[in-house]
């Protein structure tokens, strides 16, 4: 009616959504480009194609589908994505799915890392015998 709509999707990294320091959020955000949250967030979740970054002001209850997040405030639920980036000053508590993880010093993370793609084959593990065990029979040991 008004020519509303979207003729051309964002990039990935251009912010589309903020949420202020001074705001509280409880629902869902959907997006195909980055959302950056500086507030409060009290349940839902995030699902978008670019990145999510929450800054050392956040305070996040929500799960998050997105490329990278970058965690640098407090963030609390699930978290899959292709890279998670906990920064010095970022604390999770909750469950990680990521391709790629970065740890900075000074981060905090209680929870489940659970690392995507293809598994290497584990060098500790001794391949089981593939016939029976040969026992060998020793000669008796006579005392004098």
């Amino acid at each position: 009616m008004f020519g509303i709509g979207r003729e051309k999707r964002p990039e990935p990294d251009q912010i589309e959504v903020i949420l202020g320091p001074r705001a509280t959020l409880a629902g869902d955000i959907r997006c195909d480009g980055s959302v950056r949250l500086d507030g409060t967030m009290e349940g839902g979740s995030i699902e978008t194609l670019g990145n999510v970054l929450i800054s050392e002001s956040a305070k996040i209850m929500a799960d998050i589908r997105a490329r990278t997040v970058s965690v640098a405030g407090a963030f609390k639920g699930s978290i899959e994505a292709q890279r998670v980036e906990l920064l010095a000053s970022g604390r999770i508590w909750g469950k990680v799915r990521v391709a790629s993880f970065l740890l900075d010093e000074g981060a905090f993370l209680q929870g489940e890392l659970e690392m995507m793609g293809e598994v290497p084959e584990e060098p500790f593990v001794i391949p089981p015998p593939s016939g029976p065990i040969p026992v060998l029979e020793e000669e008796p040991v006579h005392k004098r």
